[in-house]
């Protein structure tokens, strides 16, 4: 089977850009990868530290050969996260039918290679497939190796051309649709209010782009595969950035080295969606989810995405 290429979207992180892609190179197919960075370009009336860091950051990105190949992709001006994601995921996937996307805060464990390219092959003929997720919040529960869930986390994830081409961006469209086939179920049994993502870029208080790709997945009855461990850390909820405060309520313990993946119910895994649905209600005691959402907004406010 021949391997996807990887899609690295890097900013203005040197110290977290640097980690990731060390974390990368030292998977074990990393040299039989194509890698695609995608740098995006400084905002208008950017700092000096920014500027200064944007340039680090394009200096690390050149330092050796990460994979197998690289390509890199250096705007002149800024796109933000949501525009450079998109844009960037369909150029690569229309190449390549297929892609696995990281972000400039994603370590990787040495296996993450293995199984997302083993995954995108086993289920590469399976139109209800739609996603495979590297990422597993720290749950409280035994599930399977692998297991179905509908929502598409997206630290460290893939897909294909097939469904990508399904991602919409309407959102009222998707609200009005999603309203119709049941607002609960949509927000993980009313574990998580995702809908409020969707209602906060239709009235402009949101500029995002993932709660789309869910939306969109979760109306074509689409599965996302996940892990029963994380093969991949979030390294940029450590304060230094402008997205949130330090937190660890999603940080891994240890990350999955291997992840055996093989024929499992194409379906809806419901103790996968319990265990999310817990996860949801653990870390949302009033004094955690109003610090979180008060800095998310924050961050979204700020971001140009």
């Amino acid at each position: 089977m021949s391997n996807a290429p990887v899609i690295l979207f890097v900013y203005n992180r040197p110290a977290h850009a640097l980690k990731t892609l060390n974390a990368l190179q030292a998977n074990r197919l990393a040299s039989a990868t194509k890698l695609y960075i995608y740098a995006d370009g400084a905002r208008e009336n950017a700092s000096e530290k920014d500027v200064k860091n944007i340039a680090e950051v394009r200096k690390i990105i050149r330092q050796q050969s990460w994979c197998g190949q690289v390509k890199i992709i250096e705007q002149s001006e800024n796109l933000g996260l949501a525009k450079s994601i998109i844009s960037g995921v369909s150029e690569v996937i229309s190449q390549h039918k297929k892609a696995i996307i990281l972000e400039d805060d994603i370590m990787t464990s040495p296996g993450f290679l293995e199984y997302m390219n083993t995954a995108l092959h086993f289920y590469q003929q399976e139109e209800q497939v739609m996603h495979i997720s590297a990422y597993l919040a720290p749950i409280q529960a035994s599930l399977p190796e692998t297991f179905f869930y509908n929502n598409p986390t997206c630290w460290g994830w893939a897909t294909w051309e097939r469904a990508w081409q399904l991602f919409d961006t309407d959102a009222q469209k998707l609200l009005d649709k999603i309203e119709q086939k049941g607002v609960d179920y949509f927000n993980i049994n009313g574990s998580y209010n995702f809908l409020e993502h969707l209602q906060g870029n239709l009235n402009g208080t949101l500029n995002t782009w993932a709660i789309f790709w869910y939306a969109s997945v979760y109306l074509q009855d689409g599965l996302c595969l996940h892990p029963h461990r994380s093969l991949v850390q979030n390294i940029g909820i450590d304060g230094t950035g402008e997205h949130c405060d330090y937190n660890t309520v999603y940080h891994i313990p240890q990350l999955a080295e291997h992840i055996k993946v093989e024929e499992i119910p194409l379906k809806i895994s419901e103790e996968g969606r319990q265990a999310m649905a817990d996860f949801y209600r653990r870390i949302g005691n009033p004094s955690f989810s109003r610090r979180v959402y008060r800095k998310i907004q924050e961050f979204i406010r700020k971001a140009p995405n």
